[in-house]
């Protein structure tokens, strides 16, 4: 078969066309420092952003090059990013909670808007609304009916597409309908984490990039961190790693599932064809529990791709053929173009599908974003600065829940395989 690759394809993200990650020379680490930070996505940065404009001084550690992470490897799509349904969480953790933690869900959207134009941010960044559209005719019914019985007080923007109507929103007859949310966004993560670089350099952030921190101790009242590059101390530690934990917390680890997400992006495409396929610029999932997502790149030259299409953890050069077809699947238009770029990121899964924030051993965390952390990464990262500066709006509904793990979880996702052969046969049925 013919490769669906361009001669010079890369297996590096689109975005890092525009916005490489950050190249900064590496200096003697602090002996002292107030604040160490372990990663440097959207929640670490956030993090130090806060802390370094409070006063704080504030170092920023991660294993590999900054923003090396899914921070800039995220399909730039922009949501409330709560997974569960109010009535689910309620019956969980009780409706105060469930209110407070919608309510940040909805911070979280309008927040990130907000920062972005109040720092000047060139990113891209627009209020497009998102097409969720369904797979099937039960999936349209439940997603049609849920947006009649929102929450009081918590409701979002939002209308129905009937499949009779879906070529309006989307150039596919595959789906059936669907529902838009009105005030969800996207923008170029990788612009948008560049930006928060230099927003953190100008508030006097230290950073230590390939300086994996190896181990966390208390010391009295100080915390030591052992680094490839020494030893440093801090009196408060925020780990900030989501998807890319590791053993430096075996507790943090045992609650964080890593799951592989990967994207494609096609050749430039004419634009009456980007017209046809995206004509109101949307930002687009669906409701398979193995979903896929896509979108126009934000110049609507090409259309990004992204999902899992593996058992298990793959290499891109093998996931972007995979992910071809299945685009083609829906939007046969697109057969015959080619891919310039695949590559992929690691997800953060949590076992209860919801982000968590607090404090384990002394050390502040925020992490586990499900797939939908551009927004919430950065605002539970900023709610991070704010409880470590003492200011009680750092509080949030996701502080309020225990942050689960199961007794045969110890950092290897084993059970991934099977899950999501599982869920793949209950989308096919219906189920």
């Amino acid at each position: 078969m013919e490769t669906i690759f361009t001669a010079d394809a890369k297996m590096t993200p689109y975005w890092w066309e525009k916005s490489p990650p950050k190249k900064i020379e590496e200096a003697a680490l602090p002996r002292s420092v107030d604040v160490i930070i372990v990663g440097s996505g959207y929640t670490g940065l956030h993090a130090a952003i806060e802390l370094a404009r409070g006063g704080r001084t504030v170092l920023v550690c991660d294993s590999g090059p900054i923003g090396f992470g899914c921070s800039t490897r995220n399909g730039g799509q922009i949501s409330t990013s709560v997974k569960p349904g109010f009535d689910s969480l309620a019956k969980a953790h009780g409706e105060a909670t469930a209110r407070r933690i919608f309510e940040d869900g909805r911070h979280s959207l309008a927040w990130t808007e907000e920062f972005i134009r109040a720092e000047g941010i060139s990113c891209d960044f627009s209020v497009v609304g998102r097409f969720h559209v369904a797979h099937d005719r039960r999936s349209f019914e439940t997603l049609a009916a849920s947006i009649m019985t929102q929450p009081k007080g918590l409701e979002m923007p939002a209308h129905v597409i009937p499949r009779a109507e879906q070529r309006s929103e989307l150039g596919t007859d595959v789906y059936y309908g669907g529902v838009v949310f009105e005030k969800h966004a996207s923008l170029d993560p990788g612009l948008y984490h560049a930006a928060l670089v230099s927003l953190a350099r100008q508030a006097c952030v230290e950073f230590a990039p390939d300086c994996e921190v190896t181990a966390i101790r208390r010391e009295g009242r100080m915390f030591s961190a052992a680094t490839a590059r020494g030893q440093t101390q801090a009196r408060n530690v925020v780990l900030a790693t989501n998807g890319y934990s590791g053993a430096l917390s075996r507790w943090h680890r045992r609650r964080i599932i890593p799951i592989g997400s990967y994207i494609i992006a096609t050749e430039e495409l004419p634009e009456a064809l980007v017209d046809e396929l995206i004509p109101k610029n949307r930002v687009v999932s669906d409701t398979r529990r193995v979903l896929y997502y896509f979108r126009a790149s934000p110049d609507r030259r090409r259309i990004l791709f992204g999902g899992r299409v593996s058992m298990g953890e793959t290499d891109p050069t093998k996931s972007g053929p995979l992910l071809y077809r299945e685009m083609v699947r829906l939007f046969p238009q697109l057969a015959g173009c080619k891919v310039t770029h695949s590559w992929m990121g690691y997800v953060g899964y949590t076992f209860d599908t919801l982000a968590h924030t607090g404090e384990q051993d002394g050390i502040h965390y925020a992490m586990g974003y499900c797939g939908s952390g551009v927004g919430m990464a950065g605002y539970l990262g900023m709610r991070v600065g704010q409880t470590i500066l003492g200011k009680s709006e750092g509080r949030t509904g996701y502080g309020e829940t225990e942050f689960p793990s199961r007794s045969y979880y110890f950092g290897r996702p084993w059970f991934l395989a099977p899950a999501v052969h599982v869920y793949r046969l209950r989308d096919r049925l219906g189920l």
